[in-house]
């Protein structure tokens, strides 16, 4: 008799830098999708941001301090190693060559599924992972990921619940630019780590 199959998460972005609600939806997605292992995937050369991301070793780093102890993550740092721009479709290949028999779960906010319509080859997405949304009960429900799913018609969408959280990465860094803490947003470490490097100072 067969062992079941291994479920495998893929909870990319740009983690700059990771924050508690990062922390958050890994918690949510490992839990409710009783995920076998979560790989943590900071993105390398993001074609879609118009501004440049923080050097790719210390949003590692800090993904390394932030998700620390979570039991079944894992930081992955294969988009990060690549040339040119990264695409998620070419990250879940890797992983269905990784784990042949698993099944595959893409993990993302409300944000990111809104735009996945937009994404390079978004219907191979579609099809190569199930696609979880994390809606955060504080959210506008009627705002969601509605075009995505009308466009990418063969995909399977699976909601997250998350809890309230306001948290962004771009608060944090804004307030690291004005020379303010930002401890109550990040976990310490993340924090020290900021502050031991001059992350996002303008000066």
């Amino acid at each position: 008799m067969s062992e079941k199959p291994l479920r495998v998460g893929l909870y990319g972005g740009a983690f700059d830098p990771p924050h508690r609600t990062h922390m958050a939806l890994a918690q949510v997605a490992i839990e409710q999708l009783q995920l076998d292992v979560l790989h943590i995937v900071p993105t390398g050369h993001a074609w879609h941001k118009q501004r440049p991301l923080t050097e790719a070793r210390h949003r590692l780093a800090m993904c390394q301090l932030a998700f620390e102890g979570l039991q079944k993550a894992m930081i992955d740092d294969r988009e990060t190693l690549r040339n040119g721009p990264t695409y998620t479709v070419d990250t879940l290949a890797e992983l269905r060559a990784l784990y042949p028999e698993a099944r595959l779960f893409l993990v993302m906010g409300e944000d990111q599924a809104r735009a996945l319509h937009t994404w390079h080859r978004a219907s191979d997405v579609g099809r190569a992972a199930t696609i979880c949304v994390a809606s955060r009960s504080d959210s506008n429900a009627a705002s969601g990921p509605a075009a995505s799913e009308i466009a990418l018609q063969d995909a399977v969408f699976q909601p997250l619940h998350l809890p309230p959280s306001p948290t962004s990465a771009t608060d944090i860094r804004d307030k690291a630019a004005r020379g303010e803490s930002v401890a109550p947003l990040v976990f310490e470490s993340v924090a020290r780590y900021i502050d031991q490097h001059h992350l996002y100072q303008t000066a």
